[in-house]
């Protein structure tokens, strides 16, 4: 959750990319809505999944070498980028940056940017100058394009590869999805995945048409399983997928690269997901990460690793240790100044403030709001302009949510302190097809012109699962603020005598050290370590 002063329509980072009047929401309005899902993960807060719309006059085949084309399907692809998706891209560029963290400013850009531009090449699409390609400020494992060559990485998932060809192979799959015109097959509504969005639907719907939009929402309210995220999820069929696995390993042989690297990738993004939700404590049925939902990450290592059989160029070149003194000292995690996840705590040293999720409660930090996720129901952290009048602030944080049209107006606004802070809150009720819903929002005035608030979803009465993390708002102090620090990878030598346990214990986290180690560095437990082998560690760095 980004922190930045307030501007004519909210702060920076805070306001909706999909409204009508942003780049993005004409983009959206422009393609009908249609969108292009990205290769991950999950993020709370604000987030949109951009259409590739690639308008092509004509279309080609992917050049194949003689032995790869015996073997592999033969696939259409564009073979230009016109100028209506450069414009489209041009204007949504700007904001989807904005909702990803902006771009990362460390030495690790331009080498990105290189990989990206040879891989994305490889597709015929254009030459390097037609593809900007922006290694982005996200601690979420993503990856994807749209139209007019724009190609994105977050330096979380870079910083879970191991080499430049995996890099290459990641990139080179979101290209292959723009070159098939995959989205142009797809007929997708234009999908927030935020709480947020849905929330507008479901107090829209109830308030509106009786709770018509209700239905989509019912299965998640019976299993006491709101994981919004995942309803909102626009991922590419199954053989769009493969299809954009073979592109991606096609791309990797005729740049040169080993074509194994897209399986490796794919068996390390498999595992960081099932370690994603052993500390979510979901078990596996977490939202995949990386378009993981078609088909199965197991499936499409096998998958990967058939296709870069066929292909041939198995076995060349890596280039892990360029890879790696790239990737050594960039950041890992989340940003302290966007706000940091510390077990069920969200600590944020800039707006000095920090709460505690209900026990059993997943934290995820996104650019634009913290959301709160379990069994019993779901709620963001977020912030909203702030003149000095709190009924007018949760009124219009109500109406935003249930849609501009909305005839929400809470009429019993409760006034109360919560740690020496000013805090008011008022709760809505709207029948479902399931049974009524409770909306909830809980706000606090920090200043005369800030403040902060929650907005919360439940069944009818259940509000009070999240009692206890309304009540755990405070101030940080100002030694507590300065005592948050972000993590980076480092890079090390195996020395002798290190071992996996006593290299874990490095990590700069409280639990799970060995299974983070290994998932990121895609060993096993018995894997034998030798001298001088390079291995990624995550160390506590300073602001």
């Amino acid at each position: 959750m980004r922190c930045a002063a307030f501007r004519a329509n909210g702060p920076k980072g805070m306001n909706d990319i999909t409204r009508c009047g942003s780049p993005v929401g004409r983009f959206l309005r422009k393609n009908k809505g249609r969108t292009m899902a990205n290769l991950g993960g999950k993020r709370g807060g604000y987030r949109v999944k951009f259409a590739a719309l690639l308008a092509a006059t004509t279309l080609g085949a992917i050049s194949l070498t003689p032995s790869a084309q015996a073997q592999l399907k033969r696939i259409a692809t564009a073979n230009s980028i016109t100028a209506q998706e450069k414009q489209q891209g041009a204007e949504a560029h700007p904001q989807l940056m904005q909702e990803f963290g902006g771009a990362y400013t460390g030495r690790q850009s331009p080498y990105v940017v290189q990989v990206g531009q040879n891989i994305a090449m490889q597709s015929g699409l254009g030459n390097a100058r037609d593809f900007t390609v922006t290694l982005l400020n996200s601690p979420v494992n993503n990856a994807f394009a749209i139209p007019g060559g724009y190609i994105y990485v977050t330096r979380q998932l870079m910083a879970l590869m191991n080499d430049e060809a995996e890099l290459a192979g990641v990139l080179g799959h979101e290209v292959g999805h723009v070159a098939a015109q995959h989205s142009k097959k797809r007929q997708s509504a234009a999908t927030r995945n935020t709480i947020l969005g849905v929330l507008g639907a479901v107090v829209g719907g109830a308030m509106g048409d009786g709770g018509g939009l209700l239905g989509g929402l019912g299965g998640l309210l019976q299993n006491n399983a709101m994981k919004v995220a995942q309803l909102a999820t626009l991922g590419f069929s199954r053989s769009q997928e493969l299809q954009a696995d073979q592109l991606g390993v096609q791309y990797l042989l005729s740049a040169g690269y080993d074509t194994g690297a897209l399986a490796t990738m794919l068996a390390s993004l498999a595992n960081q997901t099932a370690l994603d939700a052993r500390l979510a404590g979901t078990g596996n049925n977490s939202v995949p990460a990386w378009a993981s939902t078609h088909p199965d990450p197991a499936s499409r290592v096998r998958n990967a690793e058939t296709l870069a059989n066929r292909a041939g160029g198995t076995g060349r070149k890596r280039n892990a240790d360029a890879f790696l003194a790239q990737v050594n000292g960039m950041t890992y995690g989340d940003d302290p100044a966007q706000g940091v996840v510390e077990g069920q705590n969200f600590i944020h040293p800039d707006m000095k403030l920090r709460f505690t999720a209900p026990s059993g409660y997943g934290l995820q930090n996104g650019t634009a709001a913290v959301t709160v996720s379990g069994n019993g129901g779901q709620a963001q952290f977020s912030m909203a302009p702030y003149n000095g009048d709190m009924n007018a602030y949760i009124t219009n944080v109500m109406r935003a949510v249930a849609g501009k049209d909305s005839k929400v107006t809470p009429t019993n606004i409760q006034r109360t302190t919560v740690n020496g802070i000013p805090a008011s809150y008022a709760s809505v009720r709207a029948n479902s097809q399931s049974g009524a819903v409770d909306l909830t929002v809980f706000a606090y005035e920090f200043s005369g012109n800030q403040a902060y608030h929650f907005v919360a979803l439940t069944k009818a009465g259940g509000a009070g699962v999240f009692n206890s993390m309304f009540q755990s708002v405070r101030r940080l102090s100002n030694a507590e603020a300065s005592a948050v620090r972000p993590r980076r990878v480092e890079v090390v030598s195996v020395k002798s005598g290190d071992t996996i346990a006593s290299l874990s214990r490095r990590m700069a986290y409280d639990d799970l050290q060995q299974d983070r180690f290994l998932v990121l560095n895609r060993l096993a437990s018995n894997a034998r370590l030798s001298a001088g082998q390079k291995v990624k560690i995550v160390t506590y760095g300073t602001r």
